[in-house]
């Protein structure tokens, strides 16, 4: 990609990645350095500071360059670690519950342009129409260029109610779009469900919140008593960015065995060393309740496919992998984001707290997901003759300063094009394409899905007909022969 997208964020929550994240939340606990202070160091940061406060061309207040020390050095470390203000900490936890005033778009930065990366569904943004790829070049009348993003987002911000116009430059329009949006307080629908075809269900989670394993669970019995003789069902798990830990384990749980691994964890630390199990206590929010307890028992054995795409991240390919692991689901669609890092938030105060990327992720196997992700056991493009803008977007290890698999560091991460070309076939074919609903009779994924289940034949990507070629001709006999 010849500008690669950094910094992403939501709109709303104004957090590096969004909530791209699966999160645990920690109190600050100050350990003991294992290392001495490195004084050389710190001598030259109060110099700095000294320096500032002299010499500086107007006064900077304290807090102010004390803040900014600590936001830059945090950030400095990987692109999901960040220091949160007390806005940011609180719009954070609020988004856990499910809900934040904004927008409603995820978003990145591109030659000085925030670029829109997907907007939330039933969101302000996407019931006025913005699309993946735009670019908003002014907020109101201020124009975005010179602004950082953590600034556009703050601008985009606000009361619920209050209205902003962004200008938007869309490929393939000759002429600047205005588009006018009321921010809302946005409570994001995490689980959707419905019968697809007589005794097939299809079950969305567009992101994990806290509520999402009883969303979850009320979906799946409603979908049970409404069809009791289900032969197949879709786990949708598409752009989905994650959440939290526990609704990931709790969604795997529902269809695994009691108990079992579902993921683990390891770091620097003991108690980044862990493993999550299908169990209760690991998802349940509430004491004494078992969201999971009144499904029906055909769940655990029902023929499945898991659905993902590059915008699967974090809590989605931690449920997508332990069910591929466990040989429980189909996992199909296209490689996921590959965002496979813990986010621990340590509280510095009342109101403001640092997210810090404390270990990484592992599938029940022991694969690790970071900058790799899950790759399907079925490969299937978005569209019958391609996969769209999908192929195009950018992935975890395509984020300055990502954190390294340390599972597979050789591992190709990416999809090899010829990206000027593909970028133009594309763009083409976008502009007659109407936007995909998922779950609608469009969805061409959802149809593939079906047919699997139906033991019908299943539409592979061309790519990946063409690794499995390349593979059969390097091991077969011939090609022996000719080494």
């Amino acid at each position: 990609m010849s500008s690669k997208l950094k910094n992403l964020g939501l709109i709303g929550l104004g957090l590096i990645a969004g909530i791209a994240g699966s999160m645990q939340f920690d109190a600050l606990a100050q350990k003991n350095a294992s290392s001495p202070l490195p004084i050389e160091e710190l001598r030259q940061l109060a110099d700095v500071f000294g320096l500032i406060k002299t010499d500086y061309v107007e006064p900077v207040e304290d807090k102010k360059l004390l803040t900014e020390a600590i936001s830059g050095m945090v950030a400095s470390l990987d692109p999901h670690s960040a220091y949160l203000d007390k806005k940011a900490f609180k719009e954070l936890r609020e988004s856990t519950q499910g809900k934040f005033v904004g927008l409603g778009i995820e978003v990145g930065m591109e030659d000085g342009y925030v670029k829109v990366i997907a907007p939330i569904e039933d969101s302000p943004a996407y019931k006025a129409g913005l699309k993946p790829g735009d670019l908003i070049t002014r907020l109101d009348s201020t124009p975005v260029k010179g602004m950082t993003l953590d600034d556009a987002v703050k601008r985009m911000r606000g009361e619920p109610n209050t209205k902003i116009t962004l200008t938007v430059a869309r490929k393939d329009e000759d002429k600047p779009l205005l588009i006018t949006i009321t921010r809302q307080e946005i409570r994001v629908q995490s689980v959707k469900s419905k019968i697809v075809e007589p005794g097939y269900g299809w079950v969305r989670v567009s992101q994990f919140q806290e509520p999402t394993v009883e969303d979850m669970a009320k979906k799946i019995s409603a979908l049970y008593a409404q069809d009791p003789n289900m032969k197949g069902l879709i786990l949708d798990l598409r752009n989905d960015p994650g959440g939290v830990l526990p609704g990931a384990i709790g969604v795997s749980a529902a269809f695994l065995p009691k108990d079992v691994p579902v993921v683990s964890t390891n770091g620097q630390i003991a108690d980044s060393k862990a493993t999550y199990l299908a169990r209760r206590d690991f998802y349940a929010t509430r004491a004494n309740n078992d969201p999971l307890a009144r499904l029906p028992e055909a769940v655990k054995k029902v023929k499945m496919v898991v659905l993902v795409n590059s915008g699967s991240a974090s809590a989605s390919e931690i449920v997508a992998g332990a069910l591929q692991d466990y040989k429980r689901a189909t996992v199909m669609g296209t490689q996921t984001f590959g965002k496979g890092s813990v986010q621990t938030i340590r509280q510095i105060s009342a109101d403001t707290a640092v997210k810090l990327t404390t270990a990484r992720y592992y599938t029940p196997n022991g694969r690790s997901i970071q900058a790799r992700g899950i790759v399907p056991d079925l490969i299937v493009d978005e569209y019958a003759d391609g996969d769209g803008m999908n192929s195009m977007r950018l992935r975890e290890a395509d984020l300055s300063k990502h954190l390294s698999n340390d599972k597979d560091k050789e591992a190709n991460t990416s999809n090899v094009v010829d990206e000027l070309e593909e970028q133009k076939r594309l763009s083409a074919l976008e502009k007659k394409r109407k936007p995909l609903e998922f779950g609608s009779k469009d969805d061409f994924q959802l149809a593939q899905a079906l047919n699997h289940l139906k033991g019908q034949p299943v539409q592979l990507s061309k790519s990946a007909k063409i690794e499995n070629k390349k593979e059969t001709t390097i091991n077969s006999p011939e090609a022996n022969d000719k080494k």
